[in-house]
């Protein structure tokens, strides 16, 4: 399994619109990527950070994505985000809800 994480800065006071806009508008287009398994977003306390993690059957799907689908999410969140967002990609290691557990060497 395979993760992305986007971390952004949000404009002031647009949390709310945020949360509204990855419900309305960028979870449908994430249920039609192939390979997407899961999405969790994060929002911090004071409304001006958040981030989402994306989990992806593998790495191919989640370049695919990220070429094809990312760019048009980009642009739904332009309205809110303050900066360009930061990405970073992880295998995932451990997940409870996926029953996935680290390969231990041997």
């Amino acid at each position: 399994m395979y993760a992305r994480r986007v971390s952004i800065q949000l404009k002031p006071n647009s949390s709310a619109e945020y949360t509204q806009k990855f419900e309305r508008d960028i979870l449908p287009l994430l249920r039609k990527s192939k390979g997407f398994q899961d999405e969790i977003t994060f929002v911090a306390p004071s409304g001006a950070k958040a981030f989402a993690i994306s989990l992806w059957d593998r790495m191919d799907s989640a370049e695919a994505y990220s070429r094809d689908t990312y760019p048009q999410i980009a642009k739904i969140l332009e309205k809110v985000t303050d900066g360009t967002p930061q990405i970073e990609n992880f295998e995932v290691g451990n997940s409870t809800f996926h029953k996935i557990a680290a390969t231990v060497p041997a």
